[in-house]
C-alpha cells in the first residue's frame, strides 16, 4: 500500500487550487471512521453511528484540511506572511503550515477566551500571537480589513482555498462506508465545515474516489449543532456577545452563515441549538462508553443528534450516521480535569491500594 502523502496528493486533481508549487502538506486527512454501537444504543438506538475522527490530524483538528490548501495557496500566490483570527485550531493549523511553508503567521485570538491547548500549539509552531479586547467576530473583522490594507494572506475560512481542503473529508466518509451516509452531523461554529462537507457530498461522484461507492442519487441530510449561547443561524437573530464553555464554536455572526443554511435547506437537514450540559454530557459519553476523547465543542453534533432522536426530529432506526469530532480532547486539557478529576490518594503500599479498591 502507498504511504499516504495527504490530502493535496490524493484529491488534488480534483480541487480549485494552484498547482504551480509543491503542495506545504504535514500528511493530514485519512482520519479514521470510528464504529460506535454502544454510544449508538444510548443516543440513536438502531443506528449503525460512526465518529469521524478528524482530532487525528496533525496538529489534532479538522483545520489541517483546509490549511493545508489555504497555505499552498498562499505560497502560489508569493505571501510571505499569513494572519488568521481564532478560537483555537485555526490558529494552531495556520502556526503549523505556516512554519513548514517558511512563513510568518500572525494569529488574533479573543483575550481568555481560548483553549490552553490549543494557545500552545500556536506558541510552539512560532506563531505571533495577539489577543484583543474583544470576540473572535471582532477578530475576523480586524483581520480581513489588515490583509486588505497590507500584503498578507487571510488563511480564514473566509479564503475559498479552505473549503477545497476540507470538502475532502466528505468524500473520505464516502470512501470509507462504501456510499453516502444518511445522516453527518457536526458542531457549526464559523459555519465553514458544515458549508465545506455540502460541498464535498454534493460533488460525488466526480471527485469521489470511492470504487465501491454505490452512487445514489440521495445525499446525506445534515444536522448542524449550535452552542444555545452563540446560536445566531438557529435564531435568526444576531448574537453580539456569543457565550458557551464550548471555545470552538463560540462565535456570533459565522462567516460562511448563507452556505451553511444553504446546505441544510438543501439538505432536508435541521440546525439546533444545544446547551452546554448537553454538549459535555455528550463529550464525556464517547470517551467513557466508546473509548474516544474529543474535545467539547466537538460532542456538540452528537448532542444534537441526542435531541433530534428524543424530540422525533430524527429516526435512527436503520440509518447509517456519521458524527463528525472536529478536535482531539488534548486540544482541551483543562475541560477534561475540572469536568471529571476524582483522584483518590492512598499510601504508597500494597495493603492500601487494595483497601482503596474495595478489594
Amino acid at each position: 500500500m502507498a504511504a499516504w502523502k495527504g490530502i493535496i496528493h490524493a484529491y488534488g486533481d480534483r480541487m480549485n487550487i494552484s498547482k504551480s508549487v509543491a503542495p506545504v502538506t504535514l500528511c493530514e486527512g485519512n482520519t479514521p471512521l470510528i464504529p460506535l454501537p454502544k454510544l449508538a444504543a444510548r443516543i440513536a438506538p438502531g443506528a449503525e453511528l460512526y465518529a469521524k475522527f478528524e482530532g487525528l490530524n496533525p496538529t489534532g483538528s479538522f483545520k489541517d484540511r483546509g490549511m493545508t490548501t489555504a497555505i499552498t495557496q498562499s505560497v502560489a500566490d508569493g505571501a510571505q506572511t499569513v494572519i488568521c483570527a481564532s478560537t483555537g485550531n485555526t490558529a494552531a493549523a495556520a502556526a503549523a503550515y505556516a512554519a513548514r511553508a517558511g512563513q510568518m503567521c500572525v494569529v488574533l485570538i479573543p483575550d481568555g477566551k481560548i483553549a490552553l491547548g490549543k494557545l500552545a500549539g500556536a506558541i510552539a509552531y512560532g506563531a505571533r500571537v495577539i489577543a484583543i479586547d474583544g470576540s473572535f467576530d471582532a477578530a475576523l473583522r480586524m483581520v480581513r480589513e489588515v490583509s486588505d490594507r497590507a500584503p498578507i494572506a487571510l488563511v480564514n475560512s473566509v479564503n475559498p482555498a479552505r473549503l477545497e481542503g476540507q470538502k475532502t473529508a466528505a468524500w473520505e466518509v464516502c470512501e470509507q462506508l462504501g456510499g453516502f451516509p444518511d445522516w453527518l452531523c457536526l458542531p457549526v461554529g464559523n459555519a465553514g465545515n458544515i458549508s465545506s462537507y455540502w460541498m464535498g457530498f454534493s460533488e460525488c461522484p466526480g471527485p469521489c474516489r470511492c470504487d465501491v461507492c454505490p452512487r445514489p442519487s440521495r445525499k446525506p441530510q445534515l444536522l448542524g449543532a449550535q452552542a444555545a449561547g452563540a446560536a445566531p443561524l438557529v435564531t435568526g437573530l444576531p448574537c453580539p456577545n456569543p457565550e458557551t464553555r464550548a471555545t470552538a464554536i463560540r462565535i456570533g455572526a459565522p462567516a460562511r452563515a448563507e452556505q451553511a443554511l444553504t446546505a441544510i435547506r438543501e439538505s432536508n437537514g435541521q440546525m439546533l441549538a444545544v446547551t452546554d450540559e448537553e454538549i459535555f454530557r455528550a463529550y464525556h459519553l464517547v470517551a467513557e462508553t466508546e473509548g474516544v476523547f474529543c474535545e467539547p465543542s466537538s460532542a456538540a453534533g452528537l448532542a444534537g443528534l441526542h435531541q433530534a432522536v428524543q424530540n422525533g426530529t430524527l429516526n435512527p432506526e436503520g440509518k447509517r450516521i456519521v458524527c463528525v469530532l472536529t478536535g482531539h480532547g488534548l486540544k482541551d486539557p483543562d475541560s477534561a480535569v475540572a469536568e471529571g478529576a476524582d483522584i483518590q490518594k492512598v499510601e504508597a503500599n500494597v495493603d492500601a491500594l487494595l483497601r482503596g479498591l474495595n478489594l
